[in-house]
């Protein structure tokens, strides 16, 4: 048996940023209730507000100084241990608000920039929760029954007061430093009018997930204190603009392919009114190039808001087009407007000519690419059950049925069933049966289904509460290997057993007429021609079965990965078939298959169900680069019957 052996992963910067990002924006989200209703009041209430109130205007200052750090310094503590982390942490915190951001302080810091109270919090909420969690351990255990409560309460109260002294004095001018820093570097970009560029590192910073560590970490904290400076700020809409991802979604919707085309309108809706902008992140990982339709938009949203002099008075987060104006500041509507509007429209322009410019005949993988998003993430993401990317599940019921299906479920199913059931079987889940089907014949009785990224958004109008795994090479998908992961998520440790072996007792559905070693196709209609016709000479189809082939070919392409394609009839043409047949055709210098080298192609008619054990024992040799090796040296149609585990022998 073969030891795979398997290195232990670095964890790279940009891991350890997004990880950070994610522990801000867990401190922040859940308080945005507060924060949104301090941005009303303030919107509503305040001097050059909308509705000027003195005395309802009295609730900013504490807001801003005290509520709004303290609960995130609260949640902090207790997302680290706890309700009793979140009460020290913010005790703690009550130090370094007083020492940078109280009314009685501003005199005497006058000079040195904005109040940090918000970083404060982010710092000593999660610090403060930590170091009694700490001394908890060191004394765990040790305690005189009768004692525990006084012990806590003292030890929670001694800590906190000393962690609140020690901020007030150690972390507060270095935090004020900071700020001044900070606000200084914002200030020069405002006032050079140069605030749009920041555009070139936010927009590839949110695809690539670090968008949480900005907003939160540095964006936040300064719009705020912005915002209690001059009653308004244009940073809250450098990230949460939702105007850059909807003009690329429009883009995918009118100039898009395939899924892509076909997901665009819902994760537009979800996009640009529910605020979750993480939908259309695969889009972009799948055709980078489009960063700079996003880099544009971005900067010319920004530059209205430097033009009009215009922003929100608190966060829109999540970044929805009701969140952007429920923070409206009083004139900014017309600037705001600007801002989402002429994003969303430049955008969708600049993708719009990227996108017609794109000859590629491939479609956008978005099944790889929301895998590709989720990896960097480092957890399942709402674009999943958007894009089709890899459905719901993880961790959930048991799966015990799993459906390969495909346009016709002819061929292309039935050899990724054959390579996916020795997968599942061979990790132990012999009890998970896994079957190829033609998706017009799908019924919502399956647990997971498996389609070409082409045909997923099909086949979830048929199997709605299943799984879905989209996959583009049949052969070696690693979502196969993702699908076992899952079974041992859901089902637990496979019970093991022996994997059946394909039977390869196919009768004269590979005649030796059948077989060419040197086919004489130079592109790939003429190849599908090539492999149609061996199958018509043999009398297993039909001469109009080779046009149903091309329009096969039109709609999902046939390749399978790892030099092979099976190009076979429609759904429609099985009446053109008299009997199962398939056909080999080699291409010793190989062809240009959909931008995929492909050196084998094999044509597949089938009549019944008589073909699959041949499919499946072909998609096994396939799977094997030795048994591939010894095709492409094959030098005579006996060496091709031998290697294909004697697939011609006669019944």
């Amino acid at each position: 048996m073969a030891t795979v052996e398997t290195a232990t992963p670095r964890t790279s910067a940009r891991v350890h940023v997004q990880k950070f990002g994610t522990f801000l924006s867990n401190m922040v989200m859940p308080n945005i209730g507060a924060i949104i209703a301090w941005g009303l009041i303030t919107a509503f209430f305040i001097p050059v507000g909308w509705t000027p109130n003195e005395k309802i205007a009295t609730i900013v200052g504490p807001g801003i100084y005290y509520l709004i750090p303290l609960l995130i310094a609260y949640t902090g503590g207790y997302n680290v241990y706890k309700l009793r982390g979140g009460v020290v942490g913010a005790t703690s915190t009550l130090g370094i608000i007083m020492a940078t951001s109280s009314p009685l302080f501003d005199k005497a810091y006058a000079t040195t920039g904005g109040s940090p109270m918000f970083l404060g919090a982010m710092i000593m909420g999660p610090l403060g929760a930590y170091a009694i969690l700490r001394l908890d351990r060191l004394w765990a255990g040790k305690i005189k029954p009768g004692f525990e409560m006084l012990v806590n309460n003292f030890s929670a109260g001694i800590s906190a007061a000393l962690m609140a002294i020690a901020a007030m004095f150690l972390l507060g001018p270095v935090l004020r430093a900071v700020m001044a820093g900070l606000g200084n570097a914002v200030e020069f970009l405002v006032n050079h009018s140069l605030l749009p560029i920041t555009a070139i590192i936010i927009e590839p910073a949110k695809v690539l997930f670090l968008n949480n560590a900005i907003n939160h970490g540095v964006l936040t904290p300064l719009g705020l204190d912005q915002s209690k400076q001059i009653g308004h700020s244009a940073l809250f809409l450098l990230e949460a603009n939702p105007g850059p991802g909807a003009g690329m979604l429009l883009a995918f919707m009118i100039f898009g392919k395939g899924v892509a085309k076909a997901t665009a309108p819902g994760a537009l809706v979800i996009q640009f009114f529910g605020g979750i902008h993480e939908v259309y992140f695969p889009y972009v990982l799948a055709k980078p190039r489009l960063l700079l339709a996003l880099v544009a938009g971005g900067a010319t949203g920004t530059l209205m808001n430097v033009i009009f002099d215009s922003g929100l008075v608190a966060p829109a987060a999540p970044g929805s087009i009701f969140a952007v104006y429920s923070s409206l500041a009083k004139g900014s509507a017309l600037g705001v407007t600007l801002c989402w509007s002429s994003a969303l429209i430049v955008t969708f322009v600049v993708a719009s000519v990227l996108l017609r410019l794109d000859r590629s005949e491939d479609e956008v993988d978005l099944a790889a690419a929301t895998a590709d998003m989720e990896a960097r993430k480092g957890k399942k993401s709402v674009a999943s059950s958007v894009l089709g990317g890899g459905g719901g599940g993880g961790g959930g019921k048991e799966i015990r049925s799993i459906v390969f299906a495909c346009d016709a479920g002819m061929g292309s199913s039935a050899m990724g069933a054959s390579v996916l059931r020795r997968k599942v079987h061979g990790a132990g889940f012999t009890d998970v049966t896994v079957v190829n089907q033609s998706i017009a014949n799908l019924t919502d009785t399956y647990d997971l289904v498996v389609t070409h990224q082409d045909l997923t958004a099909r086949a979830r109008q048929q199997t709605g509460s299943a799984i879905h795994v989209s996959v583009d090479n049949f052969m070696a998908s690693p979502r196969y290997d993702e699908i076992v992961d899952l079974l041992h998520r859901t089902n637990g440790e496979g019970a093991g057993g022996v994997v059946e072996e394909d039977d390869a007792g196919a009768g004269e559905m590979l005649a030796e007429e059948s077989i060419v070693l040197s086919g004489r196709a130079r592109t790939r209609d003429e190849a599908i021609t090539e492999a149609g016709e061996l199958l018509v000479a043999v009398g297993a189809v039909d001469p109009t079965y080779v046009d149903a082939m091309h329009e096969r070919e039109k709609s999902v392409s046939t390749h399978m990965g790892n030099g092979l394609a099976i190009p076979h009839g429609t759904n429609e043409a099985k009446p053109s078939i008299h009997r199962s047949a398939i056909s080999f055709v080699r291409f010793p210098d190989g062809l240009d298959w959909n931008g995929k080298e492909t050196k084998f192609v094999v044509g597949v008619a089938g009549a019944g169900k008589d073909h699959l054990a041949l499919l499946g024992r072909i998609a096994q040799v396939f799977v094997d680069r030795d048994r591939v090796a010894e095709l492409e040296a094959a030098e005579t149609t006996d060496d091709v019957r031998r290697i294909l585990g004697g697939v011609g022998a006669s019944a």
